[in-house]
């Protein structure tokens, strides 16, 4: 895996910082960030996603809250619409 650093949250403390990277050999995101706290993990599940699909956030993911500022970072591609997996 080759990861290249794209930018940490502005104004960031020593540690605990949102960050993200890229893998250069898939064009995945590497996230970073703040755990969503319960209120918001309950809304996410209660708005949905697709007809049929469950709301459980198995227990290899997580919800995250990414900061508006970092969306700076976010390389701007064209992606196939698959998702890894990973």
């Amino acid at each position: 895996m080759a990861l290249r650093f794209l930018g940490i949250y502005p104004h960031t403390p020593d540690d605990g910082s949102p960050t993200i990277w890229l893998d250069e050999d898939t064009g995945d995101l590497i996230i970073q960030s703040w755990k969503a706290d319960e209120t918001t993990v309950r809304q996410a599940q209660r708005v949905g996603s697709i007809p049929g699909h469950s709301t459980d956030v198995p227990g290899h993911e997580t919800v995250i809250r990414l900061p508006a500022t970092m969306l700076q970072f976010i390389p701007r591609t064209e992606v196939d619409g698959g998702n890894s997996g990973t």
